[in-house]
């Protein structure tokens, strides 16, 4: 959570008196985002650019435009990851 924090991807966030952290809804809102494109393969330049549009001015296209450019790069990694188990299959089913 700290790094997310120094990236700039979440918080600043809230601190009791005791210094225990203390998340909001929103904050809990950008840590599941954050932890679903994390395990989508989403590196961290790909999470600041997103913030970035999600927190600026643009429009609700820029944010289709990034999700599908980014679900296509995920569609390709999934064909490989694909074309990669069917090897391993073959081999198995040769060494059996």
């Amino acid at each position: 959570m700290r790094y997310y924090e120094r990236e700039g991807l979440i918080g600043p966030i809230q601190r009791s008196l005791g210094g225990r952290r203390e998340y909001t809804e929103d904050d809990v809102f950008w840590i599941g985002l954050i932890t679903c494109f994390r395990e989508a393969g989403l590196g961290i330049a790909d999470l600041r650019s997103f913030v970035a549009i999600l927190r600026a001015d643009h429009s609700a296209q820029d944010r289709v435009t990034f999700l599908r450019e980014r679900r296509a790069a995920l569609e390709q990694r999934a064909a490989a990851l694909a074309r990669a188990m069917e090897v391993l299959d073959d081999k198995i089913a040769y060494y059996s």
